[in-house]
């Protein structure tokens, strides 16, 4: 399928529950399965500045482009997988072992698992890693959340 065939499409909205995530480490293998993927977004910080003598209005000026943390949650996976070996050598070592942050894609498929929407984020590494809470009351999967920090992102597609 060409690019301009995607474009030209007939599949907007797209669905939001068939995504897939890439990352670097594990080769587009099986460790990227997620439940849910939150926090793709920029926001403009701005920086108020009142003219001198003139109260009726504030200069609004851009400074920097900032983004969310990208959150990810997925059940709670085995010590092998790749993305929990790169979690690990991040936050539990002490700084002992230099961070190694990576790229990452994510890919918003239709219902034939064709991406329509993609969108890269570079030098991305794991800030905060923790499972919900376990609940004796309830019959659920454990979950673990794994919240990412990085440079920029854009969207591909």
């Amino acid at each position: 399928m060409s690019i301009s065939s995607f474009l030209f499409s007939n599949d907007y909205p797209p669905p939001a529950f068939q995504f897939k995530v890439v990352f670097s480490a594990t080769a587009g293998f099986a460790d990227s399965s997620f439940q849910e993927v939150s926090g793709i977004g920029s926001e403009i910080e701005t920086e108020d500045i009142v003219e001198g003598g003139e109260n009726r209005y504030v200069h609004r000026l851009p400074k920097a482009v900032k983004h969310p943390k990208l959150v990810l949650k997925r059940g709670v996976a085995k010590l092998t997988s790749p993305l929990v070996i790169w979690c690990k050598s991040v936050l539990e070592a002490d700084f002992l072992v230099p961070i190694v942050p990576m790229p990452l894609l994510i890919f918003l498929n239709n219902e034939n698992s064709i991406p329509v929407r993609i969108w890269s984020f570079a030098n991305a590494y794991p800030v905060n890693w923790d499972l919900e809470a376990f609940n004796s009351t309830k019959n659920e999967v454990a979950i673990e959340k794994i919240e990412l920090s990085y440079n920029y992102s854009n969207r591909i597609l």
